[in-house]
């Protein structure tokens, strides 16, 4: 038996086929929610993932103003910001940051989930969050992902 014969096969851009997910992210847990979020962009959920290439998928998230963080993380979370600047760093709670831009809680925290790499800011631009249920996406035929 020739062992040259089972060679892993290694993904090319040209070669990868994307689908578009949609996923309700109403009454979900921010963190569950986005490592899964996050595995999908990547395309580790394919068995054609290939750590150099970006095999991930479409993700549509819908309801984000419904999202939830488990304990007191409503209070004492905080985002923090830096503008480079004495004085310039800002505090957030997560209470308020759902107020003001509830699409930010799901997209920072997929962020610092991804590689921090021209490879990572490829795989972020496939992440679209709305905070109602509707979405501009129809003509592409998200489906549900299964969790």
């Amino acid at each position: 038996m020739d062992t040259l014969s089972y060679k892993t096969q290694s993904a090319k851009k040209e070669e990868v086929e994307r689908k578009w997910y949609i996923i309700d992210a109403e009454g979900e847990v921010v963190g569950r929610l986005c490592t899964r979020i996050a595995t999908v962009l990547r395309g580790k959920h394919k068995p054609s993932y290939t750590p150099h290439v970006d095999t991930g998928d479409y993700v549509i998230v819908t309801n984000v103003d419904k999202i939830r963080f488990t304990g007191d993380k409503w209070n004492q979370k905080e985002y923090i910001t830096f503008s480079g600047y004495p004085g310039g760093q800002k505090r957030v709670k997560a209470a308020e940051k759902l107020e003001k831009k509830p699409r930010d809680i799901v997209e920072l925290a997929v962020k610092g989930m991804l590689p921090k790499t021209k490879l990572g800011r490829a795989m972020r631009k496939k992440l679209f969050v709305y905070e109602g249920a509707d979405h501009p996406h129809e003509a592409q035929k998200p489906e549900p992902f299964k969790f």
